[in-house]
């Protein structure tokens, strides 16, 4: 008999807890053959990203899994084999009552944020007895083999492996997004949140007089952009020129369209969990925007995975882009730490290699979670 999952994801952000939940429900349903229902309150985040969808269905299939609206006054529904809860969401009280009157009952897991920090493999696997008597697990993804891993498909590393060989065909997808960038010509993404930093970083790539192309996909950094442009109102397909630099603002794409645009740049700025574990499988160059939190609570978490991540690379090299990821986040000026990290450029591009494929030695974390749930029969 298929085994059933059911996923709730509470659209906190816009995209990032949207983007991970559908990329999970996908894959355990391409991969490992499972009945999987999706339940989202906000079903115009998730058109964003599945431009197929309709933002108005109480439920629709696409790519397999049944995408359900999460309304606020709930109705019952069947109880599945394994419920997931998507980074801290709780599930109608009356479904939790349904999942006390099934037998046996489903496995319980609240899949957590994306953390390098030492607590997490400690608390990763770990029950969590709740008061009504049913049991919930805490599952935590990660970068060591004492946590549930990251997000991978079976074939996504030889994809973009085979892409990154095929200049042709890197020149087809960008054609398709309008891009045509000068033969040689620097490409950089940019995906981030709002940040003062940017307009430095800009006079930077201004002032190098290198041939670079900056493509920005519709997000909520264009507001930044604009202002350092001195101009507003600019839509997806917006082309501006200035000295080198060639700014273009791209209309926000499906999943596997980003991981392409990824693919085909040279340097990656990337934000929130989503787009941050996409570019390091992309192997080339980045900058993580990390969501920012009051009191600052975010800078041990960025403190955490820099860590893990520059441990190999030489100390020049690691301090350099350290120094940028914290000014970047912090919103100061970055056209030292640039510098810094360009003087390193070859290390960084075989680094980015090296990590790629040490995190894709691990079990990724849709197989954990299956044998996670495996283990509890």
């Amino acid at each position: 008999m298929q085994v059933s999952w059911d996923i709730f994801c509470d659209v906190v952000d816009n995209y990032g807890d949207v983007g991970v939940t559908w990329r999970l429900a996908r894959q355990l349903v391409a991969e490992h053959g499972f009945a999987v229902r999706l339940w989202i309150n906000d079903l115009s985040a998730f058109v964003r990203l599945c431009p197929h969808a309709d933002p108005l269905a109480a439920r629709q299939c696409q790519a397999g899994v049944e995408v359900c609206h999460w309304p606020e006054d709930w109705q019952p529904a069947s109880i599945p084999d394994v419920v997931l809860e998507a980074f801290a969401c709780r599930v109608p009280e009356a479904y939790t009552q349904a999942m006390l009157q099934r037998s046996p009952r489903p496995v319980w897991l609240n899949l957590d944020y994306l953390s390098a920090e030492d607590w997490v493999s400690g608390c990763h696997g770990l029950p969590s007895p709740q008061a009504n008597g049913l049991k919930k697990f805490f599952f935590f993804p990660g970068f060591t083999e004492q946590t549930g891993g990251l997000l991978r498909e079976q074939s996504l590393i030889a994809q973009r492996q085979a892409f990154q060989a095929d200049p042709a065909a890197q020149q087809d997808f960008l054609r398709g997004l309008g891009v045509q960038p000068e033969s040689g010509a620097r490409l950089i993404s940019l995906f981030a949140y709002e940040n003062p930093a940017l307009g430095s970083w800009l006079d930077q790539l201004l002032g190098e007089g290198v041939v670079t192309h900056l493509l920005v996909p519709q997000g909520r950094i264009v507001g930044d952009l604009q202002r350092w442009l001195g101009e507003g109102g600019l839509q997806a397909g917006a082309i501006r020129r200035r000295g080198a630099l060639t700014i273009q603002v791209l209309p926000f794409v499906a999943q596997e369209q980003y991981d392409r645009l990824l693919w085909c740049c040279d340097f990656n700025v990337v934000r929130g969990e989503d787009s941050f574990v996409r570019a390091q499988w992309a192997a080339r160059p980045m900058l993580w925007h990390i969501y920012q939190q009051q009191d600052d609570a975010h800078r041990p978490k960025l403190e955490a995975f820099l860590a893990l991540y520059l441990a190999t690379l030489p100390a020049e090299a690691a301090q350099a882009t350290a120094e940028l990821w914290r000014a970047w986040s912090a919103g100061e000026e970055v056209q030292e730490g640039w510098q810094q990290l360009n003087r390193y450029w070859p290390q960084m591009r075989e680094h980015a290699e090296h990590w790629c494929q040490q995190q894709a030695a691990r079990s990724d974390l849709a197989s954990a979670l299956v044998q996670f749930y495996r283990n509890s029969l």
